[in-house]
């Protein structure tokens, strides 16, 4: 047994409580499909076998699992009365999917890497991609169900706010194209705001766009349409005007030509549109992005955007860190007049690009 110096206890300690982590992500997919989070934070405190009863699930996996929630200090255990609960901030990060910081969708999307470790094994020794629908179909509902509470507390509230002019125009009817959409989560909250504009959402994944326009059936949207197309060939409008803005959230930096998709944008928008391009919070220097935000986009980054980038035609790579430098480099590389930083919180970066 090795000497447990100070640092050798500290990273046994952080590897430890990593591998908790990874071991509980299938429990909080668990939880959140069966509505154990909910139904605890609506009614309880709970027994386990009360929580069972009133999600119609076996006790003796339910007190297992309460043992681990409570273990990771995402459930409340009071050992003189034997019940769990959730205090209000758990509830904000695992039951209400409507919270700004609701955060099981991200499990969902960690889920699915796990299941590609033998394919993304073999790209790092080739060096060749794996396509964004070449993964589990966990990580397509864990990544909309991981952006959209912040595109839902942030797009029209402060976003594009901070755009020069697009609220304006949105409100008194503009023609908007959202690539990049997956699920469509961003299109709809826009559509919704914005009665007067029309809105067509791309994406080259066609299961995400299938469930694109269920949603917006659901919704009863008739001013949003999903159709397949990447950044780089989605169709400019029949009429030959131009769109008036043209958003890509969180989608740049899985492109393998993020060059050709800003050139292509460019030719799409009518002179004076607005790109908006909502990318992961990063600074320019890799030792200033060493944090804990860092940490799960540079994860995220190395297993699914640069493999999905490397896939592609063209094969570059920005990474989910890329940084205001080099994003605004891509931007300006397809000829747009003017570039800034609109927004930015620590989750994310927010470009404005005038045309």
């Amino acid at each position: 047994m090795p000497t447990l110096t100070p640092e050798l206890e500290s990273l046994v300690g952080k590897v430890i409580t990593d591998l908790g982590g990874t071991a509980n992500a299938l429990l909080v997919i668990v939880g959140d499909r069966l509505g154990l989070y909910e139904t605890l934070a609506r009614i309880g405190p709970l027994t386990p076998a009360e929580l069972a009863r009133s999600t119609n699930t076996n006790e003796r996996y339910i007190r297992e699992w309460l043992s681990a929630q409570a273990a990771s200090g995402y459930v409340e255990y009071d050992a003189a009365t034997e019940l769990f609960s959730m205090t209000p901030e758990q509830a904000m990060l695992f039951a209400d999917e409507n919270s700004p910081l609701y955060m099981a969708g991200g499990f969902f999307s960690a889920g699915s890497l796990i299941r590609s470790d033998e394919a993304l094994a073999e790209a790092f020794r080739t060096g060749r991609g794996i396509g964004w629908g070449d993964h589990h179909e966990c990580l397509f509902c864990g990544t909309e169900k991981f952006f959209r509470p912040s595109y839902a507390s942030n797009l029209v509230q402060t976003w594009i706010p901070s755009l020069n002019g697009v609220r304006e125009k949105l409100e008194r009817g503009a023609s908007v194209a959202d690539i990049g959409c997956g699920h469509g989560a961003s299109t709809i909250i826009m559509a919704k705001a914005f009665p007067e504009s029309q809105f067509i959402g791309f994406d080259p994944h066609g299961p995400s766009i299938e469930h694109a326009r269920q949603h917006a059936r659901e919704a009863g949207l008739t001013n949003v349409r999903f159709e397949i197309a990447t950044a780089q060939d989605f169709p400019k409008r029949h009429d030959a005007a131009g769109y008036d803005f043209v958003c890509v959230f969180d989608a740049l930096h899985d492109m393998g030509d993020p060059r050709g998709a800003a050139r292509h944008v460019r030719e799409s928008l009518k002179p004076g549109g607005t790109w908006m391009i909502v990318e992961p919070a990063a600074s320019n220097r890799l030792e200033e992005n060493l944090n804990p935000i860092g940490r799960v986009y540079y994860a995220f980054s190395a297993a699914v955007c640069v493999p999905s980038a490397l896939s592609q035609s063209g094969g570059d790579s920005l990474g989910a860190q890329a940084g205001p430098a080099r994003l605004t480099s891509i931007v300006e590389s397809g000829g747009f007049k003017s570039t800034r930083i609109a927004a930015q919180s620590p989750f994310n970066l927010v470009l404005e690009a005038t045309a």
